[in-house]
């Protein structure tokens, strides 16, 4: 029997991504910034900045490994419309890896919506990627350890340990990992720790071509990423889970989860 397959076999069956009571409180920015002087990678998306265009997903696609047309991506952007009656549309068809050359709404199974402009009142594009989180979930529910935080903050997946018994993939709130389709493990954004580690930038902050995503260390008070995260207006998604996400966005809409 290989060891995957034993693995496989012998997992202890994990119910659910459950968090302390204790992870329940948020991240004061200025408290992590004062204990921890060393290095910790966040990153910063200005919703302001994003127009759609996907060129962060191309590169994304390119630089991981990813296969071009499966869809699956480490990152994409989502274009949301918000009608006048307060009806909220959101779609990312094929991750946005192509951008968003229709005006029409992909909506899945209910199929293509056109909303005129006049009954527009918002439209804007998140990008989205791994939020690596302090307290990670996937990292709690992960039955051999596959799923693991580096000391400088970033969620990594060690593909010889992965069994692929997809419990990260559930256990994570935010819908960013899945199953790669040529090896067959869990994957997801790595800020492109094999970049930044050597003191590169990650593929899609480079491609960017409006400065839309910026990746920079938390803990250095004079980083623009960290000066960005202390004096400006940011918001993480679902700060209800606990988790207390590593990446902050500029101008995040409450529709957007």
């Amino acid at each position: 029997m290989k060891r995957r397959e034993f693995l496989k076999k012998t997992a202890v069956f994990i119910s659910g991504a459950s968090v302390s009571l204790s992870a329940l409180e948020l991240v004061d920015p200025k408290e992590v910034l004062a204990k921890n002087p060393d290095l910790r990678w966040g990153f910063l998306v200005n919703t302001y900045k994003c127009v759609g265009c996907g060129m962060c997903v191309k590169a994304c696609k390119i630089e991981n490994e990813i296969p071009w047309d499966a869809n699956v991506t480490r990152t994409w952007v989502e274009r949301y419309v918000i009608t006048k009656e307060g009806k909220v549309l959101a779609d990312s068809p094929k991750g946005a890896r192509d951008g968003f050359t229709s005006k029409l709404i992909d909506r899945a199974a209910e199929g293509k919506e056109l909303v005129p402009d006049k009954e527009i009142a918002q439209a804007f594009f998140v990008p989205k990627l791994c939020n690596h989180c302090t307290l990670p979930a996937c990292v709690q529910v992960c039955p051999v350890g596959a799923t693991y935080s580096t000391k400088d903050g970033v969620v990594l997946v060690d593909r010889k340990w992965c069994i692929g018994c997809g419990y990260c993939i559930m256990g994570c709130p935010y819908g960013v990992r899945f199953f790669h389709p040529v090896v067959h493990t869990a994957d997801k954004c790595t800020f492109c720790y094999h970049r930044i580690s050597k003191g590169g930038n990650t593929a899609c902050a480079q491609a960017c071509p409006f400065g839309a995503r910026r990746i920079g260390n938390l803990r250095d008070p004079n980083d623009p990423v960290a000066k960005a995260v202390l004096t400006e207006r940011v918001g993480i998604l679902r700060d209800e889970y606990g988790t207390k996400p590593n990446v902050y966005y500029i101008g995040l809409n409450k529709e957007v989860h």
